[in-house]
């Protein structure tokens, strides 16, 4: 597969961003004007990230953050961004628990300011673990952390985890409730079959992606679990840090009533589809962090909680993160960024280990 150096992260112009952002804000908080907009270099492809100050006598705060749903001309990564639902989520989470998240400031529903609805937050100072190039290869912060600073910042991803699943009263997060019949799980599946299906229209079908799902029907849990809140995108690359603490949890729009085991298996399997990529290319990366047994056993002494399923569990973190990057692939595809090969599957970056997994052999390894 032959691709650009990075796929294309927005197709926005920043000078209209910015003037456009200025006669909103102004408009909120009048004489404020939007200084200093930035677009990250580490921008996603999904919703994407400006970083302005408030010019302002009295600002509510003086550096933000503001998330912009996706462009809906671009090849969206999602079929459709709710920045209402992230917003009360957000607010759900900094009212019930003790786990850090930004402070919202505005949300606007109304797509005409910017081309797209989006919410405003107080930026967080601290720093993250890179994906590009991922912490796990040599020449970022954390990688060239002690073991012992390792295991503190391990040990509060997990702690975030535990806090959340635990504070949050489940009656409180029905909002969020997927669509369809059956417990939080199936429509949890249910939503990612339904997403693939989206994914694929008019377009190469994976057969690795369809026998994954062939695979988790196969080991579907007996006792699924109560729903807790989940967060959906539960990775240490969406937590700010201030040393090895964290401050500031981000990207909430995947948050779903699900089985604990739901974020637990998308925190272990994220890991280590970085760390298989680094070994992959002849480095070392990080074998003794984020283990799954190692993530399991402190969940389970924090919370009284014993993760169950989780072949189960990591074979669907696995599965939904091949969706997201065949519909990548697509994205690069429809902007002449690369080619369509004979065999679809290996558009899927981790091919090997996600066919591993359904062929019960990759924790073996």
């Amino acid at each position: 597969m032959a691709t650009a150096p990075r796929p294309r992260t927005t197709t926005r112009d920043p000078g209209e961003l910015t003037r456009r952002l200025t006669a909103w804000l102004g408009a909120r908080l009048p004489g404020a004007r939007a200084a200093g907009v930035t677009v990250p270099a580490s921008n996603g492809m999904s919703s994407e990230t400006l970083l302005f100050d408030i010019d302002h006598p009295r600002p509510p705060v003086r550096s933000c953050v503001l998330r912009l749903a996706a462009d809906p001309s671009a090849y969206t990564v999602f079929p459709e961004y709710d920045m209402a639902r992230q917003y009360r989520t957000l607010k759900l989470v900094a009212e019930r628990t003790d786990v850090p998240v930004p402070r919202v400031l505005w949300l606007e529903e109304d797509p005409g300011p910017l081309g797209a609805p989006f919410l405003v937050m107080a930026r967080v100072a601290g720093r993250v673990p890179p994906d590009v190039m991922p912490y796990t290869y040599e020449g970022n912060w954390l990688h060239a952390a002690s073991d012992a600073e390792r295991e503190q910042l391990e040990a509060a991803m997990v702690g975030l985890l535990a806090r959340l699943h635990g504070q949050v009263p489940a009656a409180e997060a029905e909002f969020l409730a997927l669509p369809g019949p059956g417990d939080a799980l199936r429509r949890h599946v249910t939503a990612q079959r339904a997403y693939y299906a989206w994914v694929i229209d008019g377009l190469a079908r994976s057969p690795l992606i369809e026998a994954a799902f062939d695979r988790l029907e196969q080991l579907w849990p007996r006792e699924p679990g109560e729903p807790v809140l989940t967060w959906g995108d539960a990775r240490i690359g969406n937590v700010v840090h201030d040393g090895f603490e964290p401050v500031a949890v981000l990207d909430w729009e995947m948050a779903a009533p699900a089985p604990r085991e739901v974020d637990l298996g998308w925190t272990i399997y994220l890991h280590r589809f970085f760390q298989d990529l680094t070994t992959g290319s002849g480095q070392r990366g990080l074998p003794d962090f984020l283990r799954r047994d190692r993530v399991e056993a402190r969940y389970a002494r924090l919370t009284g909680h014993t993760p169950r399923d989780m072949d189960f569990h990591t074979l669907y973190a696995a599965l939904r993160h091949a969706i997201v990057m065949l519909r990548i692939a697509y994205r690069q595809v429809h902007f002449g960024e690369a080619a369509v090969p004979a065999d679809p599957d290996t558009l899927i970056l981790h091919h090997d280990s996600l066919r591993a997994m359904v062929q019960g052999t990759y924790w073996a390894g």
